[in-house]
Parts: structure tokens; C-alpha cells; sequence
């Protein structure tokens, strides 16, 4: 018995050792940002690449309100109800006070100042793509707008999803930085697939998930539900999206399609933030859907 006991000591201890590596945190290193020096100019486009006030900026915000990132807008799902926390400059209740490397941890790591895991409705999935001079030139854009001192709500996470400590879990499962798109690309296709599965983070929406929430790469891009809402994301890949690359442009541009339609709902916000980004840069999204491997 004593033998028995000991055993089965020892199996919840490795048990225990194992869900600890598995689970914790895994920030960068100390020095993962020495020799970067920021450029808030282009830190400007990695904001509107990145979609930062889609989410972050209130949703009926024009103009210059764009750039007010209170956060609030609140993002239902089947694991709870995710409310976009305020990221504007203020120390207190926004990211005012966070260095280089605290924005880099949170986008590429998923881990906070306080070294707790993220839920991944915060795109690092995507963002984890994403070079780390990009994040240090986004953080100087970001020092330079307004500050709100709104307080972050609360997400609306019940049990077992509460656990912060699992999302450790998650991220061994589905945390991939390795690029869905493969092959011989032209540097315009390598620029837009940088800017859809890292930056642009089109996948987030545009791609069907698991029951654990986790993409499936297979079908990169095949569309899906919207969690916790009514209607579903369209697939855009080659199969269904016909359009031309020129069409395509325009639709990053304007908002408007072959059809004579518009994008609405949230897609309106996202051409919001493409408009901004060089024609170069729409045209090179644009080369990478083409390439995308059609999938139903």
C-alpha cells in the first residue's frame, strides 16, 4: 500500500510539473527589444494595419474620435461576453505607463505586465507573427494620442473559462507563428500575407474554429459563424471570392464591392482602417488572397 501511494505521489507531482511547464506564462526576454529605436511615423500605419480602433475606439467614432481608445465594445462568444479594455495613453486606466516590452509580451506573447495569460479574443494569435519593430514603432504612435480616463469593464467570463492559468493550455494547442500561406511568393505576396495573418489578423474572423476556439488552418479563410452572434463571416478564399485583384483594392479603399454593395457591421470598421494604409499595401492584401488555397 505504501508502495501504491508513493506511486501514485509521484505521478500527481510529475502530473503537477508537467501543467506548470505547459501553463505558464512565457514572456520575451529582458532584452528582446535592445537595439530597436521607435518610429512613431511608421508606428502610425502599424496602427491602422493592426486594427487597433476597430476594436478599441468606440464603434459609432469618426474622424478624430478614432483615435480615442477607451474601449468598451463588448464581444459575445460561446466562452463569455469579451469587453475591449481602454489602451489609450493614460497611466492609469489605459497603457500610459507600459514600456516597449509590455506591449510586445501583450501582442506577441499574450501575457500582461502582471505576467498573467491574455485571452485570446486579443488577436495575438495573429499578432505573435508580427516583427518586433512593428510593436516598438506602434507603442511611439500610441504615447502620442489622447489619453481617456475611462476604466476597463470587466469580460463577462463565467467557469472553467475564468481560469487564466489555462489559457497556458490554449496556447500550446494553437499559439502557432508559423505562416499559413507557404511557397514562392513575390515580395508584394509576402508584404500582404505579412499584413492579412499577422497584422491584419483576417483570420481571427475569417477563418472557422474548433470547439476550443483555436483556428483551423486547414481552412484558412473558409469562413464561419460569428461566436456568439447571428450570421457568419464569408469565405474568401479563391472559391468564393471572384473578384478581381482591382476589385478587391477598391474594396479595401472604399468599402464598396463589384456589386454595388457596401461593407457593414464590423467589416465597415476594418476598410476604415485599411483606407488609411498605403494603395501599395491594399494591393499587396489583395495578391496574397489570390494566393490563398481555395477551401470550402
Amino acid at each position: 500500500m505504501r508502495k501504491l501511494l508513493t506511486a501514485l505521489l509521484l505521478l500527481v507531482l510529475v502530473g503537477l510539473g508537467a501543467f506548470w511547464v505547459v501553463t505558464r506564462p512565457r514572456p520575451l526576454a529582458a532584452d528582446a527589444l535592445a537595439g530597436l529605436v521607435p518610429d512613431p511615423t511608421h508606428g502610425e500605419q502599424v496602427f491602422w494595419a493592426g486594427g487597433c480602433a476597430a476594436c478599441h475606439a468606440d464603434a459609432e467614432a469618426k474622424g478624430d474620435e478614432k483615435l480615442i481608445l477607451a474601449g468598451g465594445q463588448r464581444f459575445p462568444s460561446p466562452f463569455g461576453t469579451f469587453v475591449a479594455p481602454n489602451i489609450s495613453s493614460d497611466p492609469v486606466a489605459g497603457i500610459g505607463a507600459w514600456s516597449d516590452l509590455d506591449l510586445a509580451n501583450a501582442m506577441v506573447r499574450g501575457v500582461s505586465p502582471e505576467g498573467a495569460h491574455y485571452y485570446p479574443v486579443f488577436p495575438y494569435a495573429s499578432y505573435a507573427k508580427a516583427t518586433l519593430q512593428d510593436i516598438v514603432d506602434l507603442r511611439a504612435f500610441l504615447a502620442t494620442l489622447p489619453a481617456d480616463p475611462t476604466p476597463s469593464a470587466p469580460h463577462e467570463v463565467g467557469f472553467p473559462f475564468n481560469i487564466r492559468l489555462s489559457l497556458g493550455g490554449w496556447k500550446y494547442l494553437f499559439l502557432d507563428e508559423s505562416w499559413v500561406v507557404t511557397g514562392d511568393l513575390t515580395p508584394e505576396e509576402e508584404r500582404g500575407r505579412y499584413l492579412a495573418e499577422a497584422l491584419g489578423h483576417c483570420g481571427e474572423c475569417h477563418t472557422p474554429r474548433n470547439a476550443l476556439g483555436g483556428m483551423e488552418r486547414a481552412r484558412w479563410f473558409a469562413g464561419g459563424p460569428v461566436p456568439g452572434g447571428k450570421g457568419s463571416f464569408p469565405n474568401i478564399t479563391p472559391v468564393k471570392l471572384s473578384w478581381s485583384k482591382a476589385d478587391i483594392v477598391e474594396y479595401l479603399t472604399s468599402g464598396f464591392t463589384p456589386d454595388f454593395d457596401s461593407a457593414g457591421g464590423h467589416m465597415a470598421l476594418v476598410v476604415e482602417n485599411t483606407a488609411h494604409l498605403p494603395a501599395e499595401d491594399r494591393a499587396a492584401i489583395a495578391s496574397y488572397l489570390k494566393k490563398v488555397p481555395p477551401a470550402e
